[in-house]
């Protein structure tokens, strides 16, 4: 069989195994003053390419629920659908809920903001999901612009230390965005507890228990969001301390490690 045939069936067997190729989740709380600008980009960047965005609003007040039940009825983009959901409050939940509503070949972690515009979407699209099953858009790459202040590189170290002694956590930034496999990510979803900001860690160190070796790629922080302040306070460090502690007993207590998705 020629490289060429070779190439065609794989991609045509990948088409037919899923409804889409993309899944990009989108978690959304309080997000109308960035929801509608994002989906806006998220419809430009995605046309034609036979995608689906699920946002996942989860526990707003400010309407934005209201907000995108309207976006979603007025829809109307080639190639990419657009799915409401609602969760309970967190992260953890709607990332969650996404995960198990998904069809993608692959699955991507966004945010509500786009804080790297398309620089981490654009490298994943480079690398074959299928030998690397987890790429993370890292703002502690090397080669990442993120513009830190003092106090924030102090609380990443801090993290990145705790999550190395509790896990032995290899990733930098199990926080970033994701793309992942869609096959590997639904089958360890139903183990995924965390309902808040850890769920990406807890997924990170499932990865790394089934032998899966994490792709950080270089992010780039956009202007407009690096004008906000950090939300990170010192007192998180010791919050995060002790929702590895769980993490690690919740899956090394009688658990084995996830099989790795061929």
């Amino acid at each position: 069989m020629s490289p060429s045939t070779e190439q065609f069936v794989r991609e045509f067997t990948m088409a037919t195994d899923h409804p889409v190729s993309l899944t990009y989740i989108v978690p959304a709380h309080n997000s109308t003053a960035t929801i509608e600008g994002t989906l806006k980009e998220l419809r430009d960047r995605l046309a034609g390419t036979n995608s689906e965005v699920l946002v996942v609003e989860n526990g707003s007040t400010d309407g934005t629920l209201d907000m995108l039940h309207k976006i979603e009825a007025n829809w109307q983009t080639d190639g990419v659908e657009l799915r409401v959901l609602t969760s309970k409050k967190g992260l953890g939940n709607a990332l969650r809920h996404g995960v198990a509503e998904s069809r993608g070949a692959r699955v991507f972690f966004g945010a509500d903001d786009l804080p790297f515009g398309f620089d981490d979407l654009d490298k994943a699209d480079k690398i074959d999901h299928h030998q690397h099953k987890m790429v993370i858009g890292s703002k502690a790459h090397p080669e990442s612009e993120v513009g830190r202040g003092v106090l924030r590189a102090v609380l990443t170290w801090g993290f990145l230390t705790l999550r190395f002694i509790v896990l032995g956590m290899r990733t930098r930034d199990p926080q970033g965005t994701f793309a992942i496999d869609g096959d590997w990510v639904r089958s360890v979803g139903p183990r995924l507890t965390e309902e808040g900001f850890l769920l990406t860690t807890e997924l990170t160190y499932l990865a790394e228990r089934s032998g899966i070796k994490t792709i950080e790629v270089p992010v780039r922080l956009r202007e407009s969001h690096g004008a906000h302040g950090s939300r990170i306070r010192i007192s998180d460090v010791w919050k995060m301390g002790l929702g590895l502690v769980t993490v690690r007993m919740r899956h090394r207590k009688g658990a084995r490690p996830v099989a790795s998705v061929a």
